[in-house]
């Protein structure tokens, strides 16, 4: 199992542990103006994937902080330039697939992390959010050089509450030093959208700058910003990931648990981390994902993961489980 790409660049390709790619963002997909053109999923796709769940139902499920979702019809959604559809794995994984998945382990609501398949090209990922009303918020991704501000706010109407952010190519000390992204996180101070951050440990100092710089921006770091991606879970990693709860509106996903430490279900090994996280911030400040479909990958289940939390977490209580699974994920994107 693999997760999803580490940083690279804003403007060059993900990195070399996929082997997919090597061109950059075209700039017909950047003419899409942030995946706002009007779209309409497949009909296949038209429907949800069992009985709907009252509005009630689903307020009481647990909620998947980050999972992906995309579709063999690349007709409909063409792939960003540069990709194939050869290189997608599983060769779809729609709306309903995802929820197949989610609904027998008690999650009703997912929050969508744009695909890098499409990247600036949002529209599958509103459509998605479109055809299932209530189940789906949406972290979207944008270029930062092109009237961020107005493309933050006309994208929330679609459901969209966060925006994503990567290093790609930069350094450590360089990656947020761009005026467009300041606006974003200006952005995201005023209009109460989260920053979402794939990073590794080198980038958490930048990230206490930026935060130290814009109070207000809720922040939200993905997947333990991939401490032990590479099998050890480094004290000093770890640290600098803590420190950063000193800034009130940070928050990290306790995700992709099949792609960290052992990578080994039940994944008892990262229990360590998770519980000092949980001492750093508060379960208030956590929140439970998956990584789909990374985590169904390879002989892993989507149950695997978010039983780490519910069964093997006992250091946690049942408040704090409950913010973990779904409180602190719906007060950031719903």
């Amino acid at each position: 199992m693999q997760p999803e790409p580490a940083p690279r660049s804003f403007t060059s390709e993900p990195f070399a542990r996929r082997d997919f790619l090597q061109a950059g963002v075209a700039a017909s997909i950047a003419a899409l103006g942030g995946g706002v053109r009007p779209g309409r999923l497949p009909a296949a796709e038209e429907r949800a994937p069992r009985p709907e769940k009252t509005a009630a139902q689903i307020a009481r499920g647990f909620i998947d902080a980050h999972s992906h979702v995309w579709t063999s019809d690349v007709d409909a959604y063409p792939l960003k330039p540069g990709r194939r559809k050869d290189e997608m794995r599983p060769a779809s994984f729609t709306p309903a697939e995802l929820l197949s998945h989610a609904e027998p382990a008690g999650v009703t609501r997912v929050v969508l992390i744009q695909s890098s398949f499409y990247e600036l090209d949002n529209a599958y990922l509103l459509d998605s959010i479109r055809k299932h009303p209530g189940r789906f918020s949406g972290v979207a991704i944008i270029d930062p050089e092109k009237a961020p501000r107005e493309r933050m706010k006309r994208l929330v109407e679609r459901g969209v509450r966060g925006y994503r952010l990567r290093p790609w190519d930069a350094p450590p000390d360089k990656w947020l030093d761009r005026e467009g992204v300041a606006e974003m996180w200006q952005t995201g101070a005023d209009e109460g959208l989260a920053m979402a951050l794939l990073i590794d440990p080198q980038y958490l100092e930048s990230v206490g700058r930026m935060c130290a710089k814009f109070p207000r921006t809720p922040v939200v770091i993905d997947h333990f910003a991939r401490i032990g991606v590479d099998g050890e879970v480094r004290k000093a990693d770890l640290d600098a990931l803590c420190d950063l709860a000193k800034h009130p509106n940070m928050h990290v996903k306790v995700s992709a648990c099949g792609a960290l430490g052992k990578k080994q279900a039940p994944y008892t090994d990262l229990l360590p981390m998770v519980r000092r996280l949980c001492d750093a911030y508060g379960p208030q400040r956590l929140m439970w994902g998956t990584d789909c479909p990374y985590q169904i990958l390879d002989g892993h289940t989507y149950r695997d993961s978010i039983e780490l939390i519910r069964t093997h977490a006992d250091f946690m209580s049942e408040g704090d489980r409950e913010w973990v699974l779904r409180k602190s994920a719906e007060r950031m994107f719903w």
